[in-house]
């Protein structure tokens, strides 16, 4: 049972690329997020320059704007690890993700629409598809004055007083295609369309990549704050109902449970509350081994205070034993520095 709930739960990256921590990672991802949600403001003044957009065009680059403010408000909260920003940033990046996923889809199903159009005999006053006008008009050739597929060139001597040469260009019919009308299968098929959709598949797998570096940081940092509000310091699970997960830190009795922030906090940790907050087989090893690298990649000890005691300890060179209290009619005597020269 253990071997399988180890192979089937979600991965939990312990460094970016293997080259970076977590949250060094979470930071230019964010970053990135940024650079995408800027399109949006460049979107909407392509509407003053007179460019039609359909509803579904209009409501991408609305959205845009949106994310773009609230990404803005919980990036600057990544480096002071806030357990309520960082989880609200893994969030709203998963849900940013499936948002993102269903306009791609949207999108490329236009795409090939629109693709199949041009390659088959179906009347081509008007392009199918969600956005299918704007993608018809801006693409420029999905919808050529002549529909061929080559160009013959015939040079001949050229009547008159100069001499000259006069050039004949044939056009070849175009391709025949056994589709009617357009469909999405027909444009799938479509030999440009193949490395479309490598590409879609690529970027899609980074993506993914990136909703689990910023999810796993997000758990980091609610592990973090977990061991520091425990009673013990050590034990998770203090305060919580169930022996399998820990505490909720947003629970309506602690610091970060009140207000309307606790009640969003609550909500979020529902969603997936067993790898927020659940106790698995490695969990101390992984929290440990992302701090580490995280330390050495700020070029910290990893415990100063610690590791210094220790040190001191060992080799006998600690501070001496405190001086031990004084019993009624005692003394202290205290011995010049100069006495037996």
């Amino acid at each position: 049972m253990g071997f399988t709930t180890r192979f089937i739960r979600i991965p939990r990256p312990q460094t970016f690329l293997y080259l970076m921590s977590l949250r060094t990672g979470t930071e230019l991802i964010t970053l990135s997020i940024l650079f995408n949600k800027v399109s949006g403001i460049y979107g909407l003044l392509a509407l003053l320059t007179g460019l039609h957009l359909s509803p579904l065009q209009l409501s991408m680059y609305i959205y845009s704007l949106i994310a773009l403010v609230i990404t803005v408000l919980l990036a600057s909260h990544i480096r002071s690890q806030s357990p309520f920003h960082c989880l609200a940033l893994a969030c709203f990046y998963i849900l940013d993700s499936v948002i993102n996923a269903a306009y791609t889809a949207a999108f490329a199903i236009t795409w090939f629409l629109v693709i199949s159009q041009h390659h088959s005999d179906a009347n081509r006053d008007k392009a199918p598809g969600a956005g299918g006008s704007t993608i018809d008009d801006t693409a420029g050739f999905t919808s050529p004055q002549y529909n061929v597929s080559s160009v013959d060139v015939a040079v001949a001597p050229d009547q008159g007083v100069s001499p000259g040469d006069q050039a004949v260009a044939v056009g070849q019919p175009g391709f025949s295609t056994t589709a009617s009308g357009p469909s999405l299968g027909h444009g799938v098929l479509q030999p440009e369309s193949m490395s479309s959709i490598f590409t879609i598949c690529a970027l899609w797998a980074v993506r993914a990549y990136f909703v689990l570096v910023v999810m796993s940081y997000a758990r980091l940092v609610l592990r973090q704050h977990l061991a520091v509000m425990s009673r013990s310091n050590t034990a998770l699970h203090t305060g919580s109902k169930s022996a399998a997960l820990a505490e909720n830190p947003f629970e309506p009795h602690l610091p970060e449970g009140k207000g309307w922030k606790g009640k969003l906090g609550r909500i979020m940790i529902r969603f997936g509350k067993t790898y927020w907050l659940g106790s698995e087989e490695g969990d101390a090893e992984w929290m440990n081994n992302a701090q580490s690298f995280r330390r050495r990649e700020e070029g910290m000890s990893p415990v100063p205070g610690v590791v210094e005691r220790e040190r001191r300890r060992r080799s006998g060179t600690g501070p001496p034993p405190p001086i031990p209290p004084l019993q009624a009619g005692q003394y202290l005597r205290v011995q010049d520095a100069t006495e037996g020269r």
